[in-house]
């Protein structure tokens, strides 16, 4: 077997096609659904407010 390697942290860059966009849309909704089947005021509920927020705005910023 040979020995693979990859890049560790590496980031392939997001442009603005109707892929990336449906993903982004995609995650958005499943995390505020998440967040919303959370008890209030929990890390973990907090958590996934801030996913979806950070989704929002790369939305946003993409469209």
């Amino acid at each position: 077997m040979e020995k693979q390697y990859c890049k560790v942290g590496t980031v392939t860059p997001m442009e603005a096609n109707t892929d990336i966009i449906s993903l982004l849309e995609y995650q958005y909704q499943m995390f505020l659904d998440k967040a919303s089947n959370m008890q209030t005021n929990t890390q973990l509920g907090e958590f996934f407010e801030s996913k979806a927020q950070k989704i929002k705005k790369t939305l946003e910023d993409l469209v």
